[in-house]
This record gives structure tokens, sequence and C-alpha cells, in this order.
């Protein structure tokens, strides 16, 4: 007989494990199945791991610098090994955090493959879940009243080029590499591939990025693109940008990846011991009983409305599946909104507006809103404050002093349009300007909170000041 619960969520990501707390906290019986561990992607091979190498390479890249602080460090080496252990230990942390979460609110926790069923003897609705577990036992069913497809995405690869795992990776294959190659090749420069761009940098790899569009992190204010090319040609790093990469053409020679490209007219050949590709994500959508359902599938994403419903009122869709925001605190904030939904909570659907984004490269970018090409796109009369990293007194303790804070606003209503930051610690300061969105601040409010002195904050207060031409500083 089938098992009849309130909830199964398929896939235990950031989105999945969270909504699966949220549900069990308000009372529902709920399943996760999962075919790898709990914790998903972000965990075991994303934002975690990849966030560990690049704490690495930072101390790595301070330790060698460290006689600008005064202190003289010899024979400083590094051992790539012993960062991938503390990869593995941190990792291993949060993954035993997770599961006693899960255990913490009784939330079953089936190991293998969920597919949704159609109409059967066990529901008259699509939903019904089978699943096929790992140890190739007989599958279970379970009717659950509600379903939430949490399955998560894998790295995208390019047609005609194939990857083996060792000279040509994705980033699944890079995390678990047991030593560094001495250069490296990476097609793709958005906010993965200028992270592995700066942290293999800083471990040493001499690093060459190819970028189709005509500027790196493309989706970012023009400026801000601007300044991390700045920066990271600075550092010796090689950047192609407007640049086609003909992938049929790719080969291995004398233990070298070659591969061809194009750069408008001019041909180009580029030679490194590893090429990794970083274009993007795919839905993991496949062989998950979708054509069972009325689901709608639109450029390989599940289409939801506002509340992350599909098309099947009782099916709930969240994380990388439905598109938009690949990320991870993206996930987790829908999956508390589609549990909520369930229940008949009062919510409010997530604004892309509100969403702050993170490149956890050196320097860090964090930013919210519209950038100012979009801005005037959408119509608005802006008015700019920047103010740079250089006049804050703890970027100088600090010795970062790259960088700088933008704040975009509208002329005629003062509305807050959009911050962008690079520099220190980029990617926590953008909560700030995350507050003041969801508080509808305007700059000048920013300005009128105290920001403690010497704090990296205090760029906030005085980019505020500036967008009205008045920072106190600069």
């Amino acid at each position: 007989m089938a098992e009849k619960v309130d909830l199964v969520v398929l896939g235990a990501g950031p989105g999945g494990y969270v909504a699966a707390v949220r549900a069990a906290q308000l009372g529902m019986k709920v399943v996760i199945v999962e075919k790898e561990k709990v914790g998903g992607t972000c965990l075991h091979k994303g934002c975690i791991p990849s966030k560990s190498l690049l704490r690495s390479a930072e101390v790595y890249h301070n330790m060698l610098e460290s006689e600008n602080y005064g202190v003289r460090a010899s024979n400083v080496e590094l051992d790539f090994s012993l960062v991938q252990h503390r990869k593995e230990k941190v990792i291993s942390q949060l993954h035993q955090g997770v599961q006693g979460l899960l255990k913490k609110y009784n939330v079953d926790i089936y190991e293998g493959t969920g597919r949704i069923l159609g109409p059967s003897i066990f529901s008259p609705m699509p939903g019904t879940i089978s699943i096929e577990k790992n140890d190739d036992s007989e599958a279970e069913l379970i009717v659950p009243q509600y379903v939430l497809i949490a399955t998560g995405s894998r790295p995208r690869s390019l047609p005609g080029l194939e990857i083996d795992g060792h000279y040509i990776m994705n980033s699944d294959h890079a995390l678990q590499m047991e030593t560094l190659p001495e250069s490296i090749i990476i097609i793709g420069g958005g906010v993965i591939g200028i992270e592995w761009a700066s942290m293999l940098s800083d471990f040493g790899v001499k690093v060459t990025v190819v970028e189709f569009a005509d500027r790196l992190l493309p989706f970012e204010d023009e400026e801000i693109s601007k300044e991390m090319t700045r920066l990271l040609k600075k550092r010796k790093v090689k950047i192609y940008t407007g640049t086609k990469v003909l992938s049929e053409t790719a080969s291995i020679k004398d233990d070298k990846v070659m591969i061809q490209a194009e750069q408008g007219s001019k041909k180009i050949t580029l030679e490194a011991d590893r090429a990794l590709v970083s274009v993007g994500r795919s839905a993991n959508i496949d062989d998950i009983g979708l054509p069972n359902t009325s689901i709608q599938v639109e450029k390989g994403h599940i289409q939801v409305n506002e509340f992350m419903q599909t098309d099947e009122s009782h099916i709930y869709a969240i994380g990388d599946v439905v598109g938009g925001y690949q990320l991870a605190h993206v996930a987790s904030h829908e999956g508390i909104l589609a549990v909520d939904h369930m229940l008949g909570k009062e919510v409010n659907p997530i604004q892309s507006e509100f969403i702050p984004r993170c490149t956890y490269s050196r320097p860090e970018i964090g930013s919210i809103g519209l950038t100012e090409v979009e801005a005037k796109e959408k119509g608005h009369e802006v008015k700019v404050g920047k103010f740079s990293f250089r006049g804050i007194g703890k970027a100088l303790v600090f010795g970062e002093v790259d960088g700088f804070i933008k704040i975009i606003s509208d002329k005629n209503t003062d509305d807050l349009l959009g911050v962008h930051i690079i520099g220190p610690h980029a990617t926590d300061l953008i909560s700030e300007a995350g507050l003041a969105k969801v508080l509808d601040a305007t700059a000048w409010e920013i300005a009128q909170a105290i920001h403690p002195h010497p704090t990296l904050s205090e760029v906030f207060g005085e980019a505020a000041l500036a967008v009205d031409g008045k920072p106190i500083h600069g």
C-alpha cells in the first residue's frame, strides 16, 4: 500500500531541505527524495567547496604579501592537498548539520530518484511519487497532498567540446583536482568563471579567460565589469572578450589543451595544461516524470506563477529548475514561500530587484537592483553616487583599497534603483542595500544611518551623500 504524506520534496539542496524544514515546523508530514547527498550541489559541488578554495587562495595571497603589513614570512608554501582536505572538512561538518536539522524535524529521507506518476488507482491527479532507490531494491510509492520539485541544475557543456574530466573540465571536476595545473583556459567570464580565475590566479596558475560577450560579467553594471577586468589584467590574467570558442576544433596535443577561437575576424590559438568550461547551468528536469503532468516547460525551465505553482496547482517548483537567478539564497526563499502558500498563509511574491547577487572573487562583488543602463532603459532619469574604497580608513588598514560603491537613484522620486559594490567584503556589505530596498529607503535615508568608524560600511554613507553631490571625504 502506498504511503500517504503531506509533502514530497524532490531534491535536498538549499531550496529543498529549507522547504522541508519549514513544512515540518508548520506541522506537515514531509518526505525528501535525494539521489545523492542532502545539501545538494551548493554544499557538495558549488557554493561551499568553491568558497573554501577561494578562502585558501586569499590566505595564500596574503601570506605572500605579508611584508606589506610588517610581517616577514619566509618559505611560504602552498600544499594543495591540505587545501582540499580543509574543503572536505568544511563540507562534512555542514553536511552533518543538515542531516541533524532534518532529523530534528522528523523529515524522512529516501535515497533514490523520485518520479512523478500520472493519475492512477492511488490518486485521480498526477503527483504520486515512485522512488527508485539507490540500492536497486523495489521502488516505493508515496502519495502526497503536495509535491515540490527542487532538483537543481548541472554544469552546461558546449556542443562539440568533449568534457573528459581531466584535460577539459567543468566545475564539478575542477573542485576535485588533486594538483594544480601550471596554466588553464577558462571558457566563460560570468560569475563562476571569474571566481575560478581569481582563485587560480592567487594560487599561482597562469589563467586565460575567454568570454563570448563583449565584456566580463555581462549582467553586472558596466563600471563594475570594467573594474574587475582592470584588476584581473593587473594580476596577469589574460582576457579575451567578444570571442567565440570553436569547440569542435579543441584537441589534446603533447599533454596540452589546444583551443581555436575567433575574435571578430581574428583567429586565435590558445594553449594550456587544462581547460575549464564555465558557461552556465542546465536544469535537472529530465526523467522526473514531467510528461505525466500538465506542467509547462519553456527554454529548459519549469514554468511557475508568483507563488511557485506549476500548471498542476498542487505541484510546486523552486530553485534552478524554474530559471531566473540560479542562487542558493533564492531557492531557499522560494522554498519557504511555496510551503507558506500551500498552507494558505499570506505571502509576498519575490521581486527580482530585491535579490542580492554576489561574486566571491578578489575583490568581491555585491549588487542588487538595476544597473545604470537597465534603469535608463526602463525610463528612469537617474542620479548616481560613487565612492572609492581608497577614501575609507578601514580599507587602508586592511590594505584593500581597490574598488568602489555605486548607488543609482531616480532623479525625480529619489527611489533607490540599484547598488553595486566591488571591493573588500562586498558580499557582506550588500545586505545593507538589500534591507534598504525592502524598506523602500532612499539614498538620503541611508546617509542618515550612523555608520561606525572605522568600518568598511562607511562607504555606504559616503556614496549615499554622493548621490546628491555632497560626500564628506570625496
